[in-house]
């Protein structure tokens, strides 16, 4: 068994497509039309496209606002995404307007960070034990 998708929910799936391609640099993989406004709309990293899809999913279920909303009450990342260098992420992304609610901070051998996706989400960066 492996992990072959996960999914944020969104707020706005144009505007989730132009951050996590434009901004975060993920390549979008699979944008069909499912009636309405919404779409089956996945990104993966440009280096792995066979590897896990990240689906932005429309957040229209009632159950996703309070459940994000607590999340990000409480600063609670609702995924974690591997970077090489955290540091070196934090200022790519804070020099194109990102907002960080956690700067980077080292917790023993990993080096985190969290920001803000600007569809209802925090998102954590981190580097990986080696």
């Amino acid at each position: 068994m492996k992990i072959h998708l996960t999914s944020v929910f969104v707020d706005d799936q144009a505007k989730a497509e132009r951050f996590y391609t434009e901004v975060l640099g993920f390549v979008k993989k699979h944008d069909v039309p499912l009636g309405g406004t919404d779409r089956w709309l996945t990104v993966v990293p440009p280096d792995e496209p066979d590897g896990v899809e990240l689906l932005l999913e429309p957040s229209g279920h009632p159950a996703v606002k309070p459940y994000r909303d607590a999340l990000v009450q409480d600063g609670i990342p609702l995924a974690q995404f591997a970077v090489d260098d955290v540091r070196a992420e934090f200022a790519r992304l804070t020099a194109l307007g990102v907002r960080f609610t956690q700067e980077p901070l080292e917790l023993g051998p990993v080096t985190t960070a969290v920001f803000d996706d600007t569809c209802g989400n925090l998102i954590q960066i981190a580097t990986q034990p080696r």
